[in-house]
């Protein structure tokens, strides 16, 4: 055991180094916060796994209209982020504002999507429904079976893995402290969050805390049940192949569909990278990529188009996603003086960036939540049930 070491105080502490946690200690540093985040590997998280489909219309799911207006907000401002961001960290974010088409394979499929179109038009939403011969026009590479579609212009997308790493260079450009190591437990101070101590035994102090560790928020020790986030890890496995020159163009746009009742989609990127996702599992902590999860992305997405079986493959990955019992995110004061939250943003987490950070940076500078972010309060949730895990938190978050 290292000697114990206080640092600080801080005004801010951010437990937690991927995107949210990041985009949170960037902003509040730009408050004139002095800031620290801790993290073992900070920039890492879901982020690397994540495919950066920026889907507000396309992602849009019955019963969560109140998410989709966070999620429109926060789509809203990603032009105006990005370049804020790649002009502060000098670095590319791979933002590109391609649109996407959901597309139909067969009759069933047709008809959910037309109904799914039909809600989304109910919600002021733009969804253009097009023809099979039309989606084939737009993108000549599916499959000829191609049923229908909708052309969803506003649903862009972004890399995570370069937004990660622009966000981790603006923080240190901003003066944000970097502590490389786990957190062991979080400090209190009688009745109020006063910083984290470190798995080396470091005690970082600090005048508030923001727990953004991703699907681990939950894990970390120290803390009283009644704040503790109700997140759990929900397991997505990627793939990524390689597009050669003579491919290119292979997809202009990200293309979705629902094969078998999987959700499938792909995602191309500029520099030559195609993005295939992603699984849903109920797995806890497995992170393991699978045969079976490739097997089933490779078929379902051939099945979309069918050239990608040229494609030389990249990478296969596994990450978890903080989802929460609502699916929707936990953001700002907690009933602990001090403590805020910034997780279970599930499947919006690079959608929500942009918000989350200023969300966050008001609720850091000011107490109060601004209006949009208001339902997605960490109080509307009663403490979570079952065992008190006490192990250091040994992953980068999400």
């Amino acid at each position: 055991m290292h000697a114990s070491t206080r640092t600080g105080p801080y005004d801010v502490l951010v437990i937690g180094g991927g995107i949210i946690g990041l985009v949170t200690a960037w902003r509040a540093a730009q408050r004139g916060l002095r800031t620290a985040v801790a993290d073992p590997s900070p920039g890492g998280g879901a982020a690397l796994v994540a495919a950066g489909m920026l889907a507000a219309v396309t992602e849009l799911h019955y019963g969560e209209q109140a998410l989709l207006a966070l999620n429109l907000a926060s789509a809203r401002r990603y032009p105006d982020f990005t370049a804020e961001l790649e002009e502060a960290s000098g670095r590319d974010t791979g933002y590109r504002a391609c649109g996407t088409l959901a597309v139909a394979l067969d009759a069933d499929d047709r008809a959910h999507l037309r109904e799914l179109g039909a809600f989304q038009r109910r919600c002021g939403l733009e969804a253009e429904w097009l023809t099979g011969r039309e989606c084939r026009r737009l993108e000549p590479m599916l499959a000829p079976g191609v049923q229908g579609g909708l052309r969803v212009d506003g649903d862009h997308q972004t890399d995570p893995r370069r937004l990660a790493a622009a966000l981790l260079t603006a923080c240190e450009r901003a003066g944000v402290t970097l502590r490389r190591a786990a957190v062991a437990r979080v400090l209190l101070d009688g009745d109020r969050a006063a910083g984290a101590e470190l798995a080396d035994g470091e005690r970082i102090a600090a005048g508030q805390t923001v727990l953004a560790a991703g699907s681990h928020s939950a894990r970390v020790a120290g803390l009283p049940d009644a704040v503790l986030p109700p997140v759990r890890p929900v397991k997505g496995q990627t793939l990524r192949l390689r597009i050669p020159e003579a491919y290119r163009p292979f997809l202009s746009r990200t293309v979705r569909a629902v094969v078998r009742g999987n959700p499938v989609y792909l995602v191309p990127r500029e520099n030559g990278e195609l993005v295939i996702g992603a699984t849903t599992e109920e797995l806890g902590w497995d992170t393991t990529v699978t045969a079976g999860g490739v097997y089933e992305l490779l078929r379902d997405a051939h099945e979309l188009v069918p050239g990608l079986t040229e494609l030389p493959l990249a990478e296969t990955s596994a990450g978890l996603r903080p989802g929460s019992p609502d699916n929707a995110p936990l953001l700002g004061p907690t009933d602990l003086p001090g403590l805020h939250l910034a997780t279970g943003h599930h499947r919006n987490g690079v959608l929500l960036t942009p918000l989350t950070g200023d969300v966050m940076a008001e609720a850091l500078t000011t107490g109060r939540l601004p209006e949009e972010a208001r339902p997605f309060t960490p109080r509307r949730f009663a403490a979570p049930a079952g065992p008190r895990p006490a192990s250091p938190v040994q992953e980068p978050s999400a």
